[in-house]
């Protein structure tokens, strides 16, 4: 009965464990989602059903080239590598060389604001954009890529620069388990909404070129820095947003009171009011489509996210499970 009795007790810690990680999560959770980082690609090549394929998709660029060497012309070289100038100095045909990048850097933006710090279904924005950061990190390891992070919450930001290695995944899980546990109700952000024009500034440091730049966040207090700055790292570098969203903004209720905030204030409002609920949905749309057209401009796509569903599912279905 003994070995009965112990399996019965980690069954039921790992049960509270679970349910604990739904609003604070633990390294533990983002180490076992190694094994989830499976089944997509964010590689040009995609399958047919992907948000990254298609004609009115945005595609990434993958790996970059290293120009190796100049040499002269072979018979069967590509006469678009002839480098013209060597040419006609030499007066002989030159070829230049490039090899593929042995590797292709990742940066994470992962936002714990304190606004992220809701959820209605089954885990907070908080807990998924670190899961996401996990499943990002884990995959860029598993392809052999470099992965380095910009951790952000209310009044600062940690930097992980992009390194090969499992103990830099290591060192960027620990940096946003500390920020998610520093999430708590009712934490004040009145100012926090500069800190995502804050990590995009420090992103602009570790991504010069080709690297591929994810921001997982809900996007609040993008303005037109925002706009600025990510244009400019969308000038040498692939960027990818992940939208993070609680359904409660897409399908509010019809009827019921309720508490809503804008982080300083708050006002109690009535969700039977008529045309109350759809005024919300409505405005989740437009903001969700603003967004989109804005990212798409820079040849950007945008991910979204929903805290109802295990994130790796719904990223394998965005991008087109394998």
């Amino acid at each position: 009965m003994r070995p009965n009795l112990i399996t019965q007790r980690d069954t039921a810690q790992a049960s509270a464990r679970d349910q604990d990680n739904r609003v604070h999560v633990s390294l533990h959770h983002l180490l076992r989602l190694r094994h989830q980082a499976t089944g997509y690609s964010f590689l040009p090549r995609q399958p047919v059903h992907s948000i990254l394929a298609g004609q009115h998709a945005s595609r990434l660029r993958g790996r970059g080239l290293n120009f190796e060497e100049l040499r002269r012309y072979l018979p069967g070289d590509d006469v678009r590598t002839i480098d013209w100038k060597v040419t006609a100095r030499t007066r002989q045909a030159h070829v230049r060389v490039y090899t593929e990048e042995r590797d292709r850097p990742m940066l994470l933006l992962v936002d714990q604001r304190p606004h992220m710090f809701f959820g209605s279904c089954d885990r907070l924005k908080s807990v998924v954009a670190a899961e996401i950061a996990a499943l990002g990190a884990w995959r860029a390891l598993d392809a052999g890529d470099r992965v380095g992070a910009v951790v952000f919450g209310a009044d600062d930001c940690s930097d992980i620069r992009p390194r090969g290695g499992k103990g830099n995944v290591m060192q960027l899980l620990e940096t946003v388990v500390r920020y998610n546990a520093a999430l708590a109700a009712g934490t004040p952000s009145p100012a926090a909404s500069g800190m995502l024009n804050t990590a995009l500034e420090h992103a602009t440091r570790h991504a010069t070129h080709d690297a591929l730049v994810v921001i997982v966040s809900d996007f609040e207090g993008a303005n037109a820095d925002t706009r600025q700055l990510t244009t400019r790292l969308a000038a040498h570098n692939d960027v990818l947003g992940i939208y993070v969203y609680d359904p409660l903004r897409q399908t509010p209720p019809r009827e019921g009171q309720g508490v809503v905030s804008n982080g300083t204030e708050q006002v109690e409002v009535d969700f039977g009011a008529r045309g109350f609920s759809e005024r919300i949905a409505d405005d989740y749309e437009t903001d969700l489509a603003a967004k989109t057209v804005f990212l798409r401009k820079l040849s950007a796509p945008l991910l979204p996210i929903s805290t109802s569903g295990d994130p790796a599912a719904q990223i394998r279905e965005l991008l087109g499970a394998r």
